[in-house]
């Protein structure tokens, strides 16, 4: 589903890709907002994405660092950084850091809905979670990649990869406002650490992969610290997406609001 792509100061490749650090390491359901099971979901296979999503974030409070190195087809590379502010499985706030020149862009999370700020538009602007960016990266690759909330779950099979059992689930959307109408996971059965997933368009297209990898212990057990998303419509195009300096906060609720968000820095 394509929408128009908004072209402000890099505003493409910068906030959007983080709509990205939003939580796409977003978070699990917390216990007041887990979501519950449905007629059309299998109960041990959202008891396994659920426990997926609590292995790549925290379910308090929490800030992280993310750099985006994205590789073009012509081998050209973009480099650029954000501080990600996430509270619970629904708010999030994603802060420009580099480059320079586009400091001040702040990406807001609520929901499903995204908004994004620049210092010279006097109004945000509405993104959506399924607008292409540059490369192959959606706005809802990172600031909404929250399969607990996002997708009815089921399990279809276990597969076994260098001598370890994955649990094979399939992902479909919960309507038609998440980034991907379906979704293939891999997690590891000993530890439920996930491993890959692979998104598809409404017609059943594969449309790019994403791998988890170089586990590091960040606020008390070992998360994903490497994403590497590779487009599987263009050969040659990846995004690699590394955290770093993860740490719990306690971040008020006003942060996460329209008036608060100039105040961030």
């Amino acid at each position: 589903m394509e929408i128009m792509t908004i072209r402000h100061s890099g505003v493409n490749s910068a906030l959007a890709l983080l709509a990205a650090a939003v939580l796409a390491w977003a978070t699990p359901a917390q216990a007041a907002e887990m979501v519950q099971p449905t007629a059309g979901d299998d109960t041990e296979a959202r008891l396994i994405v659920e426990k997926a999503d609590q292995v790549r974030f925290p379910t308090e409070g929490f800030q992280v660092d993310v750099s985006i190195t994205t590789i073009g087809s012509g081998q050209s590379t973009d480099v650029r950084k954000y501080r990600v502010l996430s509270k619970g499985n629904s708010n999030s706030v994603v802060m420009v850091t580099e480059p320079a020149s586009e400091r001040g862009q702040i990406m807001l999370m609520k929901g499903r809905d995204l908004w994004v700020f620049m210092p010279d538009v006097s109004q945000p602007i509405r993104l959506a979670l399924s607008q292409r960016l540059t490369g192959q990266v959606a706005n809802g690759d990172l600031a909404r990649a929250n399969f607990a909330a996002d997708y009815h779950p089921r399990l279809l099979r276990s597969e076994k990869i260098g001598g370890d059992d994955f649990h094979v689930l399939e992902l479909t959307g919960v309507d038609r406002g998440v980034t991907y109408q379906r979704v293939l996971y891999w997690v590891r059965d000993k530890d439920f650490w996930p491993y890959k997933a692979e998104f598809y368009s409404l017609s059943n297209r594969l449309l790019k992969t994403c791998k988890y990898e170089n586990f590091k212990t960040m606020e008390g057990r070992k998360r994903p610290t490497r994403l590497v998303m590779d487009d599987a419509l263009r050969g040659g195009e990846q995004s690699v997406l590394e955290y770093s300096g993860m740490k719990l906060r306690d971040l008020p609720d006003k942060i996460f609001t329209k008036d608060y968000l100039k105040k961030l820095d």
